[in-house]
């Protein structure tokens, strides 16, 4: 697809990199049926083509509110990606170009009032800690969309009781709303790390990985946040951390994105890329440790989730060695529609691609739900009466009812 710059965007580096993204395009059509919001809405203009086409029309030197409007209602969830047979990079594509489509059609006053309540709270685990107590006194006063989303109370796990003087070391990140909402996922975690013989360092401090704001458009905050992760986290690997243990998927994919976003940046370039190779999924790290036969699964099959920013088949393989049974979903859709903040800022079509969702989830009568993300853990809980939850808290669950607790490590070879 040829794109012909406006003077306007011709000294633009993102307008250049969109220009260069789309050119890989060439309109065949591929995509719609992956796309999630294009199965719900059935509007071109809401599929990656269209959206493509749009944001050719803002390059242009055209394209406005109209543009604009689309492109937020998309989840960049990628399931485009695989199905595009000449590698169009559309969630990048779509990133570098929001803060262009913005400045040429600019956001009502309401919709960047909830924008920067967002961005002021979420990221911020002790803000986000009190605007959650707030919230829930006020809780029969808020909107459905809000409640739901509210947990029915912050529970206080129990502290960790971990033994000490191992040999390997492994940094956790418990993220911004993981570590306020989900708190019982990273100290599942450690306490399997502990188990297996490795340290966890809890790392303290942790707030947002940077994919709110990167996803906002607004890449000077994203890069600040990122830079100061980096901060916090290079002591540790330094000292000998073998690994960054992330729990959140969405997180782990964005940090695994840091290099890309931090290239040009002389003091930052070359720790971004040791930090990214250094981002290990929980389930990379239990197939490598080969605990498959030190858990005792229970005889009920549960639904798995993978989000869209999951290696898909890593957790289902876990699953499989360790005979841990997972019930089927029929015609069960790519994204479940919580995408970070677009469940806030997208309310109808959040709530119908989960309703759509939640049935597929269900469909096979699991016992529970699991997932590998804090989003759409807590989106989905909205939807479905079944217990929702990551996965790595049942894998401890198992480990203390199958061997009281005690797992001898085993390491690969």
């Amino acid at each position: 697809m040829e794109v012909r710059l406006s003077k306007s965007m011709q000294d633009e580096m993102a307008a250049r990199e969109g220009e260069r993204l789309i050119r890989a395009c060439v309109h065949c059509g591929f995509c719609l049926p992956a796309c999630p919001t294009y199965r719900v809405v059935g509007d071109e203009l809401d599929s990656p083509r269209g959206r493509i086409y749009l944001i050719k029309e803002v390059l242009e030197g055209r394209g406005g509110s109209v543009a604009r409007q689309h492109l937020d209602r998309c989840l960049l969830c990628r399931a485009c990606e695989p199905a595009c047979p000449s590698g169009v990079q559309y969630g990048r594509l779509a990133t570098v170009t929001r803060p262009l489509v913005t400045a040429q059609s600019p956001r009502p006053p309401m919709d960047r009032l909830l924008r920067w309540m967002i961005g002021a709270v979420i990221p911020h685990p002790v803000r986000l800690s009190r605007a959650i107590s707030l919230a829930r006194l006020l809780r029969p006063f808020l909107p459905a969309r809000l409640a739901e989303k509210l947990p029915s109370g912050l529970s206080v796990p129990p502290p960790l009781a971990l033994r000490q003087n191992h040999p390997r070391r492994m940094l956790i990140v418990p993220g911004c709303a993981q570590s306020v909402l989900s708190p019982a996922t990273h100290l599942s975690l450690a306490r399997i790390c502990d188990r297996l013989g490795i340290e966890p360092i809890l790392s303290p401090g942790s707030g947002c990985c940077g994919a709110l704001f990167h996803h906002f458009g607004s890449e000077e905050r994203a890069i600040r946040q990122i830079r100061r992760n980096i901060d916090l986290w290079w002591p540790a690997l330094e000292a000998g951390a073998e690994a960054l243990l992330i729990p959140a998927s969405a997180c782990s994919l964005m940090v695994r994105e840091y290099p890309e976003l931090l290239g040009s940046d002389p003091a930052y370039a070359e720790r971004a890329h040791r930090i990214a190779a250094a981002v290990k999924d929980p389930a990379d790290l239990l197939l490598s440790e080969k605990i498959d036969s030190l858990i005792a699964p229970s005889t009920q099959a549960v639904a798995l989730h993978c989000p869209c920013t999951q290696q898909p088949g890593l957790v289902e393989t876990l699953f499989r060695r360790m005979g841990i049974r997972l019930s089927p979903q029929p015609d069960s859709p790519a994204c479940c529609g919580a995408a970070g903040a677009y469940a806030l800022l997208q309310p109808q079509l959040s709530s119908e691609l989960r309703t759509w969702k939640a049935a597929a989830l269900e469909a096979g009568g699991p016992a529970e739900i699991l997932t590998a993300n804090i989003g759409c853990q807590l989106h989905l809980a909205g939807g479905t009466r079944l217990r929702v939850r990551h996965w790595i808290e049942l894998i401890d669950e198992y480990q203390a009812q199958g061997l009281g607790g005690e797992v001898r490590p085993t390491h690969p070879a």
